[in-house]
């Protein structure tokens, strides 16, 4: 029996493979180096779901399509959102996404595509007594989230940061969200219905919520000089450093270098905090030094999380919607497993072994 599952292989997949030994990420065929380098959404969109759903366009329509599929989101679901002030940001979305009905179809999926983008953004200036701001159905989908974000339209440099960001993370393997769709869509219970399962998984703190503590730490930091201290006073307080470490990958996580490249091309270009990044190159060096030193027996370098903080805001999103805006990159993901698990699979049924008192007679 493998607590937590480890090293338990539950399917056979074409959607994305982990080498957590050699750091690297395959999605559908190809590297995420090269993805994170020229892919925009709506391309990932295509490539994750081709062969799963039915009626599904192909490039310059596929993208068209989404654009209607997030002007469909806000017109009917974005009124729904007003009466979920007190909610999280998570929450409040998956209150919303539970107004969808459950189908296979291309217009379901591209509607669950959408509606992360549009809806995070809705709910963000609703929380703050703002007009959310209506899609525009001929832009990129990355930069159409920034500008219901903003009101105004990101620059390109932006734009193009956050279209890496949601390929970047768009999928990852059997993770916990990602198994918790496949499991519903096993039943055949519906895209929306395995969706909503993933998402419920991804607002627990150990799958979706390290970024914003990262965040939290280098406040609590400060300055360059201070990191060395800082760190070695918080693991000798047994403290988790935020952003380093991950379950499967026993190297850098190759996903953290994807992030971190646009960060500084943000920051180069005026439209990030020169100083934040320096302050996290610091942060980092010194980690990796310490933890090395300490730990040398667990490889513990940064993950997603760490440049994923820095670059949502850099964005403009406040720490609070970071778990949605992941979701909006991921959603495809799990759309795309959830349809493989519908199409191929079976009914997800594991055994237990139960360690509980036997009675002296047993029905």
């Amino acid at each position: 029996m493998n607590n937590g599952l480890d090293d338990v292989v539950a399917t056979e997949t074409v959607m994305s493979d982990v080498d957590g030994l050699a750091g690297k990420l395959i999605i559908r065929g190809h590297s995420l180096d090269d993805l994170a380098a020229s892919a925009r959404y709506e391309d990932l969109v295509g490539l994750l779901l081709d062969g799963f759903v039915d009626g599904l366009a192909r490039g310059e329509e596929l993208a068209a399509d989404l654009g209607e599929a997030r002007a469909w989101v806000f017109d009917n679901l974005v009124p729904a959102c007003a009466g979920v002030g007190h909610l999280s940001v998570t929450e409040a979305l998956r209150a919303a996404l539970a107004r969808l009905a459950d189908g296979e179809d291309a217009a379901t999926a591209l509607r669950l595509v959408a509606a992360p983008a549009v809806l995070v953004p809705a709910i963000l200036r609703l929380r703050q007594a703002k007009a959310p701001v209506a899609p525009d159905a001929g832009a990129g989908h990355a930069a159409d989230m920034l500008r219901m974000l903003h009101g105004a339209d990101p620059s390109p440099e932006e734009a193009a940061a956050l279209d890496i960001y949601l390929v970047t993370v768009s999928d990852h393997g059997l993770n916990a969200s990602t198994f918790a769709a496949r499991v519903v869509a096993s039943t055949h219970a519906g895209l929306a219905s395995s969706v909503l399962a993933a998402l419920s998984a991804l607002k627990g703190p150990l799958h979706g919520g390290a970024p914003g503590p990262v965040l939290d730490m280098l406040d609590g930091i400060g300055s360059a000089g201070e990191a060395e201290a800082w760190l070695q006073a918080a693991l000798d307080r047994g403290e988790r450093l935020m952003g380093f470490g991950h379950r499967v990958y026993r190297v850098r996580d190759p996903r953290a270098e994807a992030l971190k490249r646009p960060v500084q091309r943000l920051a180069a270009t005026g439209h990030g905090q020169a100083g934040r990044l320096a302050l996290a190159e610091a942060v980092e060096a010194a980690a990796t030094r310490i933890l090395a030193r300490r730990k040398p027996d667990r490889p513990l370098q940064i993950n997603v999380e760490f440049y994923t903080a820095l670059l949502l805001e850099a964005l403009g999103f406040p720490r609070e919607s970071f778990t949605g805006v992941f979701a909006t990159g991921r959603v495809t993901g799990w759309i795309g497993h959830a349809r493989e698990q519908s199409l191929y699979g079976r009914l997800i049924r594991p055994q237990s072994r139960y360690v509980g008192p036997i009675p002296d007679r047993a029905a």
